[in-house]
């Protein structure tokens, strides 16, 4: 077993792994994981940023931005999830299985962060024995993926354009869930510059659909010939 999945509170790995869909199908089994992937996410965004900091001394803030958010995006932790057995051991409801959840990309990466956060907490929210278990992971992720997934970053491409050109103020998302099963929700995104709406998308997840509205964005620029 990974080192990752040994707690000595198995109470907290068992709220880590339990998925909304389970909880809404056996009512008395307690919190699902939506709070400890909150944890683990702000926890994985400060341990990326370090990582890229001390081993790209050279790089500027915008190339780390866009470095960390490749290392980091929905595929990789999905990547991640699986190299620490973590997929099938994911709880989840009826309907979220026979869905193909325990290989859905934004399931496993939703779970690696709560299993993260909660990980943080079993150990005394030490953040050393996260970053011992996070940063093998990062080495194993070839630097020509990080920088071809990094050039194609959306999020990232609009803010630079609109902090070149517009505002020094980087972009503002509004997302929020608009429908769909708990295993499989939708999210709408608007993403605003000083309060204009430039565009607007769909998506899985509030990344997904974040990166889909700064691309539409994008896409209105080229429209536009301003980009």
């Amino acid at each position: 077993m990974h080192e990752l999945l040994i707690f000595k509170n198995e109470k907290l790995l068992r709220q880590a792994l339990t998925h909304r869909s389970y909880v809404n199908e056996h009512p008395g089994e307690g919190e699902h994981n939506e709070r400890l992937e909150f944890l683990g996410d702000a926890i994985l965004n400060f341990l990326s940023g370090e990582y890229l900091y001390k081993k790209h001394g050279e790089k500027g803030e915008d190339e780390l931005t866009r470095r960390r958010s490749a290392l980091v995006d929905e595929k990789q932790l999905a990547k991640f999830a699986k190299e620490v057995d973590l997929d099938f051991r994911i709880r989840l409801g009826i309907g979220a299985i026979r869905d193909g959840g325990y290989q859905n990309p934004n399931l496993l990466s939703s779970t690696f962060e709560a299993v993260l956060g909660a990980y943080y907490l079993d150990n005394g929210s030490n953040i050393e024995v996260v970053r011992a278990i996070v940063e093998p992971l990062f080495n194993s992720v070839p630097e020509n993926l990080v920088v071809s997934r990094s050039n194609v970053d959306s999020k990232n491409r609009f803010q630079e354009w609109v902090q070149s050109h517009v505002t020094p103020n980087p972009p503002i998302y509004e997302t929020e869930q608009i429908g769909g099963p708990s295993h499989a929700p939708k999210f709408v995104a608007r993403v605003l510059v000083d309060g204009k709406e430039h565009g607007t998308g769909t998506g899985r997840n509030k990344k997904e659909a974040e990166k889909d509205a700064a691309e539409d964005a994008l896409t209105k620029l080229k429209k536009q010939g301003l980009l």
